[in-house]
């Protein structure tokens, strides 16, 4: 979500007459100890299976600071004695604890190793209790510069919430900052003043009020969550809920809004159930039932948290009332909602193992807007919206980032992500199989984190197609290819240009108003028609360019 964002506010920006120069900076190619302490799956973090976290905070608005402790339960891989755990600066941890006694640490930036002095046999289930406190960052521009946002509401009331993909959870709580290792569950109990409500994912356990007044929210997620996916949102909520009755029964869906919004929540939230109803359709069923789904309204625009979407969109369609694609389609919906949903599915259920793989998250959905209008309003409608998002390509840096130093990749995963899965359903050309493809993804990695690879091959197998050169072609390269061409009377040639190497995707072209499949090549090859051609079109469903040579 993060840096489709800030590509989202650069076009606005842009169309806008304004200077968005800087906003989108290229991808790092020198990165620091830090950034490969972050990104890499160290010694210190091998070793160890982490299982669960027993989260518990107090948050105190009046000085902006976090104070509490993170009981993390582990099982031994192989024994060694020393742990990494992730707090990022200005935070700090004040105490360390296993068996009952204190443990030595020492930090290194934003890592601390914790030195244990207990057996860590082999297969062995333990605990370690981690205590902490501090001024977390500040959320400079959430969701993209993220950190803890700190605001009031119109009705002078603290509106609090935590936004940190790519930043990492450990810039408000110490965890194992890696995606590569998820929780099997947490528990999260969070104090605030006694006038506010925190909502945090997974179910509402119980609501204590303590004797100075506060209230302690304690909150229980059963199923795998990543770190970034965990959240605190404190404000004067208000909620309602309904059922929606799915494909694996009835499914709790709870809001959470400002008072004075709940007149105008409940009329734009019904955008919950529509997407619900077309996700499970093409993706297989939402997967989390027995956490629940959760729209929270929050002091920012909005993020994927599991089971407990943010939301900031200002109860309009569009994104921010604006529609990305350009053609009408993208003011039939409200673009947090849908997006961000979209998330359960590619970012919470399937999780990318490496930060550079991110476009596992956001190439499928970007895809899912446009699912959402076909299954609404037809196919032809979908594929506009799709279509009308090219416009915001930059073809700029390939999409997968740098592994192992917690590098994003560009923005263009989003806008071309989309459109070269939009390209993938062209070549699959059978829309029952692609259906059946998507939701065989959620069935096949239910709940894992997963790489590209994987991804890839599945998507390789699945189709019958070999995509690896198309997979070199739109996530490692920033090349567009390019139908080359020329027409003599009633013979058409034409090749590959501007492709990696085993490029030969198959691609539609209209002869005179009749489609035919051209499997072009780098080399030159040959088509003859039975009358001349006087009009050349490419399906303007496949991501590619043309060119006339004559």
């Amino acid at each position: 979500m993060k840096k489709h964002l800030k590509t989202l506010l650069i076009v606005f920006l842009i169309s806008s007459g304004i200077q968005a120069q800087g906003l989108l900076s290229k991808s790092e190619t020198h990165f620091s100890r830090q950034d490969s302490l972050r990104g890499s799956i160290t010694k210190e973090r091998s070793w160890w299976d982490l299982k669960h976290y027993d989260l518990a905070i107090k948050v105190n608005p009046a000085d902006s600071t976090i104070t509490g402790s993170n009981t993390i339960q582990y099982k031994v891989l192989q024994p060694y004695k020393t742990m990494q755990i992730d707090l990022q600066e200005p935070m700090k941890i004040t105490k360390v604890t296993q068996d009952g006694g204190a443990l030595k640490y020492k930090r290194d930036g934003n890592v601390f190793y914790i030195s244990l002095v207990s057996a860590q046999n082999k297969g062995e289930l333990k605990e370690i209790t981690i205590f902490y406190q501090g001024k977390p960052k500040i959320a400079v521009n959430p969701p993209w510069d993220g950190g803890i946002t700190w605001k009031k509401d119109k009705n002078g009331n603290n509106f609090i919430a935590s936004s940190c993909q790519g930043l990492g959870a450990s810039v408000w709580w110490p965890n194992k900052d890696h995606m590569y290792d998820e929780a099997e569950g947490i528990k999260i109990s969070v104090n605030v003043p006694g006038n506010l409500t925190d909502v945090s994912n997974g179910r509402l356990q119980n609501v204590k009020t303590l004797k100075d007044g506060t209230k302690t929210y304690t909150w229980a997620v059963k199923n795998p969550i990543n770190n970034y996916g965990v959240n605190i949102n404190i404000g004067d909520y208000v909620t309602f809920s309904e059922k929606y009755k799915g494909e694996k029964g009835d499914l709790d869906c709870t809001y959470y809004v400002l008072k004075d919004n709940l007149a105008k929540a409940k009329e734009q939230f019904k955008d919950v159930s529509r997407m619900l109803k077309a996700f499970e359709y093409w993706f297989g069923p939402y997967p989390f039932y027995e956490d629940s789904y959760k729209l929270v309204e929050t002091p920012y625009l909005g993020m994927e948290h599991q089971s407990c979407v943010t939301y900031g969109n200002g109860y309009q369609n569009g994104y921010l009332g604006r529609d990305l694609s350009g053609t009408g389609w993208g003011l039939k919906f409200d673009f947090i909602i849908v997006h961000e949903s979209g998330h359960e599915w590619f970012a919470n259920n399937i999780t990318y193992k490496d930060i550079a793989d991110m476009w596992i998250h956001e190439s499928f959905t970007n895809y899912s807007e446009s699912l959402f209008l076909e299954y609404y309003y037809g196919k032809e409608a979908g594929l506009e919206y799709v279509r009308g998002t090219r416009k915001n390509i930059q073809n700029d840096i390939p999409i997968i980032g740098h592994y192992d130093v917690n590098s994003e990749g560009s923005g263009d995963m989003y806008y071309k992500g989309g459109n070269m899965l939009n390209t993938l359903r062209q070549l699959v050309n059978d829309d029952a199989k692609w259906r059946n493809i998507l939701r065989g993804l959620n069935s096949t990695f239910y709940h894992q984190t997963v790489t590209t690879k994987q991804i890839e091959d599945y998507l390789s197998q699945q189709s019958g197609l070999d995509l690896n050169p198309f997979f070199n072609q739109y996530l490692r390269d920033v090349r567009i290819p390019t139908l080359e061409y020329t027409v003599q009377d009633n013979t058409l040639k034409y090749r590959w240009t501007n492709i990696v190497a085993g490029f030969e995707m198959p691609v539609k072209v209209s002869l005179n108003g009749k489609e035919i499949t051209l499997k072009p090549k780098a080399d030159w090859s040959k088509f003859n028609n039975d009358s001349k051609i006087e009009k050349v079109e490419v399906n303007k469903d496949f991501y590619v360019l043309s060119k006339n040579v004559n």
